[in-house]
């Protein structure tokens, strides 16, 4: 069955309008006042390549690239072989998932007729986390609080009581977190039934056709945006505060017809404080910046975002 391009764009807009659903139920089932009253959450759609599709419009900046990358790495250290029906996969890990220990982000593969057809993810910031919790204070990651790497919090629909035990073990409001964290998974079921109602009513095997209108469209206008623009370079600089010693933020930014590149060569180095950031931040607070300006209607995916902006990583971490 071939679609027409209307009927890929109404698939396009009833994705996003499923990620936003999904968004809508982790603000009411969350128990933490950041989630569900500042709506410090992001949540997304995939394919089974772990390409994002589609973002929720709820949400925040600093989470558009973190969970856009965090499915790949999901999906790297579960292993494909280890992916099954009614699986969760959980991380804090800030530079493989999220930004800070704070953030959870949880991922679940979404399947449909027996076989893996993409995947959806939430992240929201968690209140308590245990450690120092979020301050400058810390001289390490270890200080600020409980760090899950990537695993499985539930396997096959079973949830992982040992995780859970650990978790409640070292954070003042277990209650809270533990609460939270169901409702990032509950999110997904929200999701998935919206997504296999739409594969149904468009009678869709899998997602590969709509995956490739998405990012296709996506970055051919993106990129047409960017080839508009002159080629030009922009700098900026700023000095703040830092911890206990003045800390200099300097970019570069150069708009080269095909592509933004972002150079922060000059920035200050490591601070051994709790108050660098991880490369997934400085691109995804980098990205928004320049997306507002250039292509703020075309809608976050894997491929408006990647298309949009290149970071010169630094020759020594932040």
């Amino acid at each position: 069955m071939t679609l027409s391009t209307v009927a890929h764009q109404v698939m396009w807009n009833r994705l996003i309008s499923v990620v936003e659903e999904q968004a809508q139920a982790l603000v009411r089932t969350a128990f933490s006042t950041s989630v569900r009253e500042a709506g410090d959450l992001s949540a997304g759609v995939y394919n089974d390549r772990g390409e994002m599709l589609a973002q929720a419009v709820t949400g925040t900046p600093g989470h558009v690239h973190a969970m856009a990358d965090a499915v790949p790495h999901f999906i790297r250290r579960i292993g494909r072989d280890h992916i099954h029906e009614g699986d969760v996969y959980i991380t804090n890990d800030p530079w493989e998932g999220t930004d800070h220990l704070h953030d959870f982000t949880v991922c679940t593969p979404s399947f449909h007729r027996g076989k893996l057809r993409g995947f959806f993810a939430c992240t929201a910031h968690i209140v308590e986390i245990g450690g120092r919790g979020f301050g400058a204070d810390a001289n390490s990651v270890y200080e600020e609080g409980l760090h899950v790497a990537a695993m499985k919090f539930a396997d096959r629909g079973v949830l992982d009581e040992t995780l859970i035990r650990i978790i409640r073990s070292n954070v003042r409001q277990p209650d809270q977190l533990v609460g939270d964290l169901h409702g990032l998974a509950t999110g997904y079921e929200i999701g998935h039934r919206r997504l296999i109602d739409m594969m149904q009513e468009f009678d869709l095997a899998d997602l590969t056709g709509i995956s490739d209108f998405i990012l296709t469209n996506s970055r051919e206008a993106t990129l047409a945006r960017i080839a508009a623009l002159p080629r030009a370079v922009a700098t900026g600089r700023m000095t703040i505060d830092g911890y206990d010693r003045p800390i200099d933020l300097v970019v570069k930014v150069s708009f080269n017809g095909d592509h933004v590149l972002c150079d922060w060569a000059g920035t200050s180095g490591l601070d051994p404080k709790g108050i660098n950031v991880p490369l997934v931040y400085t691109k995804a607070y980098a990205c928004y910046a320049l997306k507002c300006a250039i292509a703020a209607e075309i809608p976050n995916n894997a491929a408006s975002l990647l298309s949009l902006i290149h970071i010169s990583e630094p020759t020594r971490p932040y």
